[in-house]
């Protein structure tokens, strides 16, 4: 951390209401002006309340992109008079913040933090480790009971205000209309979810996710459930693929018990997330995993998709110890700050072949005497995997 310092910081911009009106003609007709002041002065330029550029007392931290994701400056706080804490989840406007302490508070946000300009949609996720102000009033006795979750009782909530977000390591984060959607943050390991069926098994969206952990520096594994629907042998050539990778793969089932154990281990003592489409049973397996976790989960629907059972990220902690974060269910999975020339670059199997092409800028498309291409004809790669690796680089936002 640098010395606090006084800091000069971008804003979104139009954060306060406009100095001049739009609607003078209608106003006219309706009103008149006869009671209106005349104006003395008027500033054409961005400046004053229009202004994108504030002054903001705190600590600079551009260029520290591992430690501080999306944020320029640490905004100057009372040590004394915050609290430290963890977010367990996000919701619309508040936030539930369980303190050090195990107290239980629903806190707001400090507009200075929703209002500097990031390219993040939210300032606050699941995860996150923050310093927050207890309301004035707050006590041991002065506490108001809000049912937050229809699926967990009613809990003591104490009113509180976020005041500044911390370092982040490890965060799980996709694209979502040309802007970054942090999914969760601060864990150790991405358990991502995959069904053998019912809904239909998509390899394309675990090698996005593989992609996602792999630039987060989180380690994966993957966990393909609902195996008591399918023949084993029938998912033996796609495990095959990923185990030669180096990536742990798990075959459970809620009705078998199959997996359940080795789960339980892996997440044992962890700070995990878990991912994966609607449908695929990320709250079922939870709840074999740790049975007083007593999640929400719902069939699927006629067309075999899932229901969004799980509506928004949370912290969960595990009575064996360690927490997991339960996600809800992704049907599309869109890369965020990856550019087309890396992609090839997270494919562990395709990357060793890229030296043997004749062309150096090489895409492994359409051109002759492809090293990728030839080891895919002769089976030394999974087909697959190549086309999974074609439909990432050249998807249509890319071109965009």
């Amino acid at each position: 951390m640098k010395k606090t310092q006084k800091v000069r910081v971008e804003f979104r911009r139009n954060r306060n209401e406009r100095t001049r009106d739009s609607d003078l003609t209608r106003q006219f007709q309706e009103h008149g002006f006869e009671e209106e002041k005349e104006t003395q002065a008027e500033r054409i330029g961005g400046k004053g309340d229009m202004s994108r550029r504030r002054t903001v007392v705190g600590e600079l931290l551009r260029g520290d992109s591992e430690q501080r994701d999306g944020f320029e400056v640490v905004p100057k706080v009372d040590a004394d008079a915050v609290i430290s804490g963890r977010v367990i989840r996000v919701h619309g406007a508040s936030s539930e913040v369980r303190a050090d302490d195990g107290r239980i508070f629903s806190c707001v946000t400090r507009r200075i933090l929703k209002t500097l300009s990031t390219k993040e949609r939210q300032p606050v996720v699941a995860g996150d480790r923050v310093l927050f102000r207890a309301a004035n009033n707050c006590n041991d006795n002065s506490t108001n009971n809000h049912n937050y979750s229809q699926a967990a009782p009613a809990t003591a909530y104490i009113e509180g205000m976020i005041e500044r977000v911390e370092p982040r390591h490890g965060i799980i984060s996709r694209e979502s209309k040309h802007r970054k959607h942090v999914i969760v943050t601060n864990v150790d390991q991405v358990l991502i979810i995959a069904s053998a069926t019912q809904p239909a098994f998509k390899p394309n969206l675990i090698d996005r996710m593989l992609i996602m952990s792999e630039k987060a520096g989180i380690k994966p594994i993957i966990c393909i459930n609902k195996v008591d629907l399918i023949e084993l042998f029938e998912l033996q050539p796609l495990v095959g693929v990923y185990a030669q990778m180096g990536y742990e793969v798990i075959l459970s089932s809620v009705v078998s018990g199959l997996g359940i154990d080795r789960l339980r281990g892996k997440l044992r003592g962890c700070e995990s997330v878990i991912v994966g489409q609607s449908g695929v049973g990320k709250s079922s397996l939870l709840n074999a995993i740790d049975s007083c976790l007593k999640l929400r989960v719902s069939e699927l629907g006629a067309e075999q998709k899932g229901k969004h059972t799980t509506t928004t990220a949370e912290l969960l902690e595990l009575s064996s110890g360690g927490y997991v974060v339960d996600t809800p269910g992704i049907r599309q999975f869109m890369l965020w700050d990856i550019i087309p020339e890396e992609v090839l670059g997270f494919f562990r199997d395709l990357r060793p072949y890229e030296n043997f092409c004749h062309y150096p800028d090489c895409v492994h498309l359409h051109e002759e005497d492809c090293a990728i291409k030839n080891a895919v004809a002769e089976g030394r790669l999974d087909m697959r995997r190549y086309e999974s690796y074609l439909a990432i680089r050249f998807e249509e936002r890319y071109s965009r």
